[in-house]
């Protein structure tokens, strides 16, 4: 993997490791919404929530873009593709491994069986 694309996943995990921009998200995966919808469940101020509309947008994860003189957000799933791809592709070697650390395990509990068995 390239250091951009771990920079890029890095942005993603960031934006991701805060609870109101993971809220915002799902509330865009049901359709755009402007930054005061995007604000009216949070108690905080609406620069608070710009400031995290920003990290959204600087990880990919969402494109603002302003109409007529509204300035509207949608969503954007293909950092979310990229993470999900990372994240399978090392569950599946993190699966080997606990599978192999299992079977020497059994390895062991068997050798010590066999070894009490003996005496």
């Amino acid at each position: 993997m390239t250091g951009t694309a771990t920079d890029e996943l890095s942005l993603v995990f960031h934006a991701l490791a805060d609870p109101t921009r993971r809220a915002i998200l799902s509330r865009l995966s049901s359709g755009e919404a402007t930054a005061g919808e995007l604000a009216e469940p949070f108690a905080m101020s609406r620069p608070a929530v710009s400031q995290h509309l920003r990290v959204l947008e600087s990880a990919g994860l969402i494109d603002r873009n302003a109409r007529a003189q509204w300035r509207t957000c949608t969503i954007r799933t293909e950092p979310l593709d990229d993470v999900s791809a990372w994240i399978d592709e090392h569950r599946a070697l993190w699966t080997e491994r606990f599978e192999l650390l299992d079977e020497r395990l059994r390895d062991l509990k068997q050798q010590k069986q066999d070894h009490q068995q003996d005496h």
